[in-house]
């Protein structure tokens, strides 16, 4: 994989009419529309030339002195150059697919295009798929558009994790510092990619611990805003709403219980110090009926 890793920048080739375009209407008043279809057929013939291993039909997409610099800084330059890279991958790589995700399709000038997004190969063998970011700049030649140069850089999954810091100290266990019965505990820790944190909520009795529910909290890139969703061992379920009051958390509430009622509130966290935070529910109504605000509890950190 190796020589696939290094050479799948090759093939982003006019593909964003295929991703973006290829099942919608074009508008004749839309003269960007009518160039993304114009690079849609170019992208079927590119596909079709690229399955059959016809190296010397893919290189044709480029112009005689079309490059491309891949991850690494390896340059390709010209199109005989890029036809036998491409003989030499479809040589030691038989069966690849490709998915193409295009961010976006600009046009600067009526005959120039720049297209943003991400690639991915796919071997036949199961093994890891390559993916890199690249920007193709194609140029329009007696009505075809052939791509003039593309820049590819090593691709790292999106993050939203920077968003979400304000909450890094609740990462951990914590317990109800009452030492009467029930005593609730709550756990807080990052998924996977720590682009959310996940919380669970148990309730220890004398003689058992019920599970409460869970807790997703991550980032709304759309709204901008910290946002979690809950979800609760009867089949109760809702949403929330975080925002930052001094040292307060306000947590606006509204959610759905197991028996289909409304429920709202507004939950309060405040961390006191490394080892303790203090929680508390108000504004409450449950059925579109006022509940009394419960009592400030006060948890203590779990030590390990």
């Amino acid at each position: 994989m190796k020589k696939l890793r290094s050479i799948h920048a090759l093939l982003p080739i006019a593909l964003a009419g295929i991703m973006t375009c290829g099942n919608s209407q074009v508008s004749a008043a839309d003269p960007d529309q009518q160039q993304i279809a114009a690079i849609t057929d170019s992208a079927k013939a590119f596909v079709e030339a690229f399955h059959k291993g016809d190296a010397k039909a893919v290189a044709a997409f480029w112009t005689p002195d079309g490059d491309y610099v891949d991850e690494h800084g390896r340059l390709v330059k010209g199109r005989k150059a890029i036809e036998d890279s491409f003989a030499e991958l479809f040589a030691e790589n038989k069966g690849l697919k490709l998915r193409i995700d295009v961010a976006s399709v600009r046009f600067p000038a009526p005959d120039l295009a720049i297209e943003d997004g991400t690639s991915t190969v796919f071997a036949p063998d199961g093994s890891a798929p390559s993916r890199a970011r690249y920007s193709n700049v194609l140029i329009k030649k007696d009505g075809q558009w052939l791509l003039s140069s593309m820049r590819e850089a090593a691709y790292t999954d999106p993050s939203n994790h920077e968003f979400l810091h304000g909450l890094d100290w609740m990462i951990g266990e914590w317990m109800d510092e009452s030492a009467e019965r029930p005593v609730g505990h709550v756990s807080f820790e990052w998924a996977p990619g720590e682009n959310l944190i996940v919380a669970t909520r148990t309730v220890d009795y004398k003689d058992a611990s019920l599970d409460n529910g869970m807790q997703m909290i991550g980032w709304d890139p759309v709204s901008k805003q910290i946002r979690s969703w809950s979800f609760e061992a009867d089949g109760g379920f809702g949403e929330s709403i975080w925002t930052k009051d001094g040292a307060k958390w306000m947590v606006k509430t509204k959610a759905t219980a197991a028996d289909g009622s409304a429920v709202t509130a507004t939950n309060i966290i405040t961390p006191v110090d490394a080892k303790t935070v203090t929680w508390q529910s108000k504004e409450r109504t449950a059925g579109g009926k006022p509940l009394p605000d419960t009592k400030e509890i006060k948890m203590k950190r779990v030590e390990e």
